[in-house]
């Protein structure tokens, strides 16, 4: 419980550490947004009216991690991130929102699936192993790292991002045929 109540940078460095391979960071920067849409497909039922707003259980989890994103203390990345994902929630959202239960569940698990195979192969590329499927705060860190990865050349967050390169270290290209680092 602990990692989920700390800093962005000390949240993005371990992280980083982790996602090094330059391949790895392009597969992650593709595939993140797509499970996020996946989810947000696959969490848009059941939809709730009230008031003339449709809530869903994608748009409640969305609420508690843009929440979250504010509070780790660089309140510009925690903004962009929470922007972004908004974006991926609306696009997940109207993807399921007249679908039959068939396309609902083929677009959801068709990109779920789609986009876990890209995290997975830039893991091969990185020669490791993903963080545990249940792990929340790797999940909530991942469009983190990616919107900083997006953004890391502009103001405000050239900053983060080179200190969370020079924390984790430079980006490679790992070779294939040697072993994975441990």
């Amino acid at each position: 419980m602990s990692m989920l109540l700390s800093p962005a940078l000390d949240l993005l460095v371990p992280y980083a550490e982790r996602h090094r391979d330059r391949r790895n960071i392009a597969t992650h920067v593709v595939g993140v947004p797509l499970v996020v849409v996946a989810a947000s497909v696959l969490l848009a039922h059941p939809a709730i009216e009230v008031a003339g707003w449709v809530g869903t259980p994608a748009w409640v989890i969305y609420t508690l991690a843009a929440a979250w994103y504010l509070t780790r203390g660089a309140f510009a990345l925690g903004a962009a991130t929470g922007l972004g994902l908004a974006v991926l929630v609306v696009v997940g959202q109207g993807a399921a929102s007249d679908a039959s239960v068939a396309s609902w569940l083929g677009w959801g698990m068709g990109l779920l699936g789609f986009g876990g195979g890209l995290l997975l192969l830039g893991h091969y590329y990185e020669g490791r192993r993903p963080a545990k499927a249940g792990h929340l705060v790797a999940l909530l860190v991942a469009p983190l790292f990616v919107t900083l990865e997006l953004l890391g050349a502009v103001r405000p967050w050239r900053h983060l991002f080179d200190e969370v390169e020079r924390l984790a270290g430079p980006t490679i290209l790992r070779d294939l045929a040697q072993p994975a680092p441990r």
